[in-house]
C-alpha cells in the first residue's frame, strides 16, 4: 500500500512575516521531498456565499485573496523548483483554518506576525494560537534574517529530565528530538542538545532556612569550618548536578541511536541555569530551535509553558514546537 504524503502547510496573508514563512516553508518542503500547500483565509467568503465566475464581476475581497495565493504559489516555485505547490482559500478565521489544514499535515508554518497585527507585539495572535493548538509540528518563523537565511549550520533542541528516571534501557527518542535529528542531518550540519540545570530553586526555599539555621550553629560551635564545609558541600551539588545533566543528554541521543535514527555531529550542551536563557542563547547560533509541548490531560491542545512561550516571543532563530504525547 502506497503511504499518503503528508504537505508541509504554510499560512499566507500578503505580510514580509508570511513572505519569510513561505520561503521557510517551500525550502522545509524541498528537503523533505513533499508538497507544499499554501492556505490564505478570508472570512468574507464565509458571509458573501455567491462568487461570480467572471473577474469583472467579483468583488476585490476575492480578487486579492486570489491574488496572495497565486503570488505566494509563484514565489515558492521560484524558491524551490519543481516544488509541487498546492493552494487553499478558506472561508474561515486563519487560526481555525490552519489548525484544520494541520490535522493532515507534515508541519505547519507561520509567520511571526500577520497583517493587522501591532508592531509591539512579539508574536501574532495567529502564531501563538496555531502554536499551542495544533496536532502537527508548528514552526514560527522569526528571528535574525541570517538565522532565517540558515546561515548558522546547526539545529538546536531543548532537553527536558525523562519521565521515568528508573528505566534502564535507553528511552526512544521525543517526537521532538527526533524532529531535530531529522532537520539536522537533511540541512547537512550539527545537532545541539541544550539542556538546563539548577542547583537550588524556589522550591527548595524551606529547606535551604532550615539547613542555613543548622550551619549557623555549627558555625557558632567551630567557625572555623563552616565556609569550608559550605564550599564543598556547593561543589559536590554542582557537580552531581553536571554528571546527571551529561547522563540525560546521552541517554536521550542514545536512545534515538538505539530507535535507528541516522547519525548526526552532536553537541552536548549542559547548562547550569534557567532553561529560557539557555534556550535563548542557543537560538542565537542555530537556524532552528526545536521545544517539545505537551498535551494536556482533558484539554484540546497542548501545555506550551513559560519557557516555550519565552522562547516563541524572543528567539533569534525560527522555532518548532513540536507535540509530545
Amino acid at each position: 500500500m502506497d503511504t499518503v504524503e503528508l504537505p508541509v502547510v504554510v499560512g499566507v496573508d500578503g505580510s514580509d512575516a508570511a513572505s519569510d514563512a513561505l520561503d521557510w516553508a517551500a525550502e522545509l518542503a524541498g528537503r523533505r521531498g513533499l508538497p507544499l500547500r499554501v492556505v490564505h483565509a478570508s472570512l468574507w467568503e464565509r458571509y458573501e456565499g455567491y462568487i461570480p465566475g467572471t473577474s469583472a464581476d467579483r468583488p476585490a475581497e476575492r480578487l486579492h485573496s486570489e491574488a496572495v495565493l497565486a503570488t505566494a504559489a509563484e514565489r515558492a516555485g521560484r524558491r524551490v523548483p519543481a516544488l509541487k505547490v498546492m493552494t487553499d482559500l478558506a472561508a474561515d478565521d486563519a487560526v481555525t483554518a490552519l489548525l484544520r489544514a494541520g490535522q493532515s499535515a507534515e508541519a505547519l508554518v507561520v509567520g511571526s506576525r500577520g497583517r493587522g497585527e501591532f508592531a509591539s507585539l512579539l508574536l501574532g495572535s495567529v502564531g501563538l494560537g496555531i502554536a499551542a493548538r495544533a496536532l502537527c509540528p508548528v514552526v514560527v518563523v522569526r528571528g535574525r534574517p541570517e538565522n532565517v537565511r540558515g546561515g548558522m549550520n546547526r539545529v538546536a533542541v531543548g532537553i527536558a529530565e525523562r519521565e521515568r528516571p528508573g528505566d534502564q534501557e535507553p528511552a526512544p527518542p521525543s517526537a521532538a528530538v527526533a524532529f531535530a535529528l531529522r532537520e539536522a542531518r537533511l540541512r547537512g550540519g550539527e545537532l545541539e542538545a541544550v539542556h538546563a540545570w539548577r542547583c537550588a530553586g524556589p522550591e527548595d526555599h524551606g529547606a535551604r532556612e532550615g539547613h542555613g539555621r543548622r550551619e549557623e550553629r555549627r558555625g557558632r560551635e567551630n567557625p572555623g569550618g563552616r565556609e569550608e564545609h559550605g564550599a564543598h558541600e556547593g561543589q559536590g551539588t554542582r557537580e552531581a548536578h553536571t554528571r546527571r545533566a551529561a547522563e540525560l543528554l546521552d541517554e536521550t541521543l542514545g536512545g534515538a541511536s538505539a530507535a535507528g535514527l541516522p547519525p548526526v555531529p552532536v553537541a552536548h550542551r549542559p547548562v547550569e541555569g534557567s532553561a529560557r536563557k539557555a534556550l535563548l542563547d542557543a537560538s542565537a547560533h542555530a537556524d532552528l530551535l526545536v521545544v517539545g509541548a505537551r498535551r494536556r490531560q482533558g484539554h484540546f491542545g497542548m501545555q506550551l509553558g513559560l519557557v516555550n512561550h519565552a522562547v516563541l516571543h524572543h528567539a533569534r532563530c525560527p522555532v518548532a514546537v513540536v507535540p509530545v504525547s
